[in-house]
């Protein structure tokens, strides 16, 4: 297992495409996380969570865990359910965008979504098993905080409905 995680892991982006890649390398370290599921009547719920992020694929990518609620004998998440997952972050230079591919064996969710800086923010946008369109950004992204946003859009419906939305906190050594 040490000769997997030692060709996984990277210590910093690849220089080939280093400006690019920091779109989600300023991401990499370890966050706490408050997370609030919103059902589409209107009830919330909250839990904690934590995120860690880093460098992969030398360098050429960015990897990352969400534990919605900590699994430390959590109970189940009312509306979103418990996440433990990962999120595979991929610049493609050809489309000048970033592919994403998130992944969570617990819940069989599987997601793929293009992900792009839209002004201050970075916005993924990609479509369910279902056929729902499904966006996630990063919102007010400061050196130590982010607001994340989960939303989804079925075919028929006018706007986009909030489901989750995660409010994260870079952990100090």
């Amino acid at each position: 297992m040490s000769d997997f995680a030692k060709f996984l892991h990277a210590a910093g982006p690849n220089a080939e495409h280093a400006r690019a890649l920091n779109l989600y390398g300023r991401f990499v370290g370890d966050w706490d996380a408050e997370i609030t599921a919103h059902a589409a009547d209107g009830t919330t719920h909250r839990a904690a969570g934590e995120i860690h992020f880093g460098w992969v694929l030398e360098g050429r990518a960015v990897q990352d865990v969400w534990m919605i609620p900590r699994p430390a004998g959590a109970p189940a998440f009312p509306i979103a359910g418990n996440w433990y997952g990962t999120t595979l972050r991929v610049y493609d230079p050809t489309i000048d965008a970033w592919r994403i591919f998130w992944i969570d064996p617990g819940r069989s969710v599987f997601r793929q979504q293009i992900g792009r800086a839209k002004g201050e923010d970075i916005v993924q946008e990609g479509t369910t098993e279902a056929g729902d369109l499904s966006r996630w950004s990063f919102t007010k992204i400061t050196q130590n905080s982010f607001h994340w946003l989960g939303e989804a859009k079925s075919a028929t419906a006018a706007d986009w409905r909030l489901v989750v939305d995660v409010k994260a906190t870079r952990r100090t050594a």
